[in-house]
């Protein structure tokens, strides 16, 4: 049974990874998400059904158009293997619960966060409107009764993020403060984990950078903080609960 939930989750994942190339590609620029069809960016040709099966019609086409023999950004079928891959460990980690629902949800609204915000640097704010949204209307589905908790760590969360781009403009944005509070409404208590670990791992490759550039000019060296949060919220996604249960019987 599990198997075949995430068989199931795997081709799903796939097909939501082929619309978030759409996505990552078109959101940003203001265009249509579902209009004009797909088209090769070379040669304007608009992409055929049978060249669009994700991951399949890449390798088949050998990275390349069919019209033209442009190649096309290994970054398609990564986006699409990535959330095969995400939705796949959510099912086999959660198993037949309730909670399955939200993971998944979660997991897959991370992967258009990754990519804009890596290009643009930006998290656009449709996203972010669809997280705090979906989440709610899915605990309320599935978990009503920890609807109250996931708001607070939400509004926690948010706050939290909110008092740090005050108090230091220059180091994150608007946007990582709503990835924050977005993160809460799916994690609950796990988002306290979840932060922890992007914050440490944000401040290793800081530490990198300076290591690399020297301090005046890795200062300087923009990095977006989106994808550390995303990365954050899969550790809390997959072990936060975990981590926030050892931490207080050690320590409460």
């Amino acid at each position: 049974m599990i198997g075949l939930a995430a068989s199931f989750a795997g081709l799903l994942g796939a097909v939501l990874g082929s619309f978030f190339n759409v996505v990552i590609w078109r959101l940003p620029r203001g265009e249509s998400l579902v209009a004009p069809r797909s088209a090769c960016p070379s040669c304007k040709e608009q992409i055929r059904p049978l060249d669009n099966v994700p991951l399949l019609s890449w390798m088949l086409l050998r990275g390349r158009c069919r019209g033209c023999r442009t190649a096309i950004s290994g970054r398609y079928p990564l986006v699409e293997g990535l959330t095969a891959l995400l939705l796949v460990a959510v099912v086999l980690a959660k198993g037949p619960t309730r909670e399955v629902w939200l993971g998944l949800a979660f997991a897959a609204l991370l992967v258009p966060v990754i990519f804009i915000d890596l290009d643009h640097r930006i998290i656009p704010n449709p996203l972010m409107l669809l997280g705090a949204v979906a989440a709610p209307a899915i605990l309320l589905v599935t978990q009503p009764e920890l609807l109250a908790e996931h708001v607070i760590a939400g509004v926690a969360a948010g706050g939290l993020f909110l008092a740090a781009v005050l108090a230091y403009p220059a180091g994150m944005g608007m946007g990582d403060v709503k990835l924050a509070a977005v993160m809460g409404l799916f994690l609950g208590r796990a988002v306290g984990p979840a932060l922890f670990s992007a914050l440490l791992a944000g401040s290793l490759v800081g530490a990198v950078i300076i290591a690399r550039k020297g301090a005046a000019e890795g200062r300087k060296t923009a990095v977006p903080f989106g994808p550390f949060l995303a990365l954050g919220g899969l550790v809390g996604l997959f072990a936060g609960d975990a981590l926030v249960d050892l931490y207080l019987s050690t320590f409460a």
